[in-house]
């Protein structure tokens, strides 16, 4: 049993605190939030402020093979872990819609061209898949590509990590094997420690904040079923289900490291387009207009880093639900400290698969 400390209580060092503390290790989590739920600020853990998309091949267009490679293994991962929690964590994975209007068409061809797999639908079958969407688009089929609801897996995985101890307002000055440095001047020794902080850990990482923005909006019986992504020259908006009266809406990324609140401009641009896809938005009701700051590396690609006492772990950009079990697996392998494989078959409910169905409409 190793002593091993995590800085960082976003989505990755959740799931390594939920992965060692099952594996018999003593861990202790440090992060400068005030608690584990989400404050909805833009400072608390940017996991919170996701649409948990699970699309490797929406993904690959821009981040390539390697994207998604890991985000295939993290959808292999992810039925075992949720089934492994103490809570229920809707996941889904029956695949996702590449939508475009037909003025976009050229626009969208070209995007598709890096999407192997994409499977075009006519007119017909695009009804079929989702009948409330807007007449006259154009639609392609991406296959097992999923979602997963963030507030509830975040909820699960911090209940979930067994007899973790949670550090709360304990900022991190620095991370070094076996040692985190506080803020306040105090210091934790041990076996490991495992850096998860994000933003908090440049320097000297060459992070940089890439904005997202995600409104979530209530509206009964909108009949969505899977996630939608619109391909657009200047937007890419997705519309993700979490429940038969909740929709979130979002847009992929705004290079800017700004953390205010939502502009009227954007607003609109964002609602008009999903509203664009799924008429039936004209009457949703919006209950949260949030924001957050992925970090990111300048090549968009994720960061790790193993040497004997410590594990880094950043960079993820906006496929942070997508990659992170597949890098988290990757990572304790290496330093051989646990097998998420081995505990997530261990410790399973009573339902093998893991997935949870969403409550959408049929």
């Amino acid at each position: 049993m190793a002593a091993i400390a995590i800085a960082g209580a976003g989505l990755a060092g959740r799931l390594f605190a939920w992965a060692l503390a099952r594996a018999g290790h003593r861990v202790d989590v440090f992060d400068a939030a005030a608690g584990p739920d989400p404050a909805f600020d833009a400072q608390d853990a940017a996991a919170f402020s996701a649409a948990g998309m699970l699309s490797p091949l929406a993904e690959q267009e821009q981040g390539g093979d390697e994207i998604a490679a890991l985000g295939w293994r993290s959808l292999a991962l992810w039925p075992g872990i949720v089934a492994a929690l103490p809570r229920p964590v809707p996941l889904q994975a029956e695949g996702s819609l590449l939508l475009s209007h037909r003025a976009d068409l050229g626009a969208a061809q070209r995007s598709l061209m890096r999407m192997p797999g994409a499977e075009a639908l006519d007119v017909d079958a695009l009804r079929r898949h989702e009948p409330m969407l807007a007449p006259g688009l154009r639609g392609w089929l991406l296959p097992r590509e999923g979602l997963i609801a963030p507030l509830p897996a975040m909820a699960a995985l911090h209940a979930g990590a067994g007899a973790t101890r949670w550090h709360w307002s304990r900022a991190i000055d620095q991370v070094l094997p076996g040692t985190l440095h506080f803020r306040d001047g105090g210091h934790w020794s041990g076996d490991w420690a495992i850096d998860t902080r994000g933003l908090g850990a440049r320097p000297p990482l060459p992070l940089r904040g890439v904005r997202g923005e995600i409104v979530t909006l209530s509206l009964p019986a909108h009949g969505l079923r899977r996630p939608v992504r619109l391909l657009h020259p200047r937007h890419r908006v997705y519309l993700v289900p979490r429940a038969r009266d909740e929709i979130v809406v979002g847009a992929s990324e705004i290079e800017s490291e700004d953390r205010s609140p939502v502009s009227l401009r954007s607003a609109v641009e964002l609602m008009a387009a999903a509203q664009s896809v799924l008429p039936a938005l004209s009457e949703a009701r919006i209950t949260r207009l949030d924001r957050h700051l992925r970090p990111a590396m300048p090549d968009n690609l994720p960061f790790t880093h193993h040497e004997p006492g410590l594990l880094r772990l950043n960079g993820l950009y906006r496929h942070g639900w997508l990659l992170a079990p597949a890098l988290v697996e990757r990572l304790l392998a290496e330093a051989a400290l646990a097998r998420i494989d081995d505990i997530a078959h261990s410790t399973h409910r009573d339902d093998p698969s893991g997935f949870v169905a969403l409550e959408t409409s049929r």
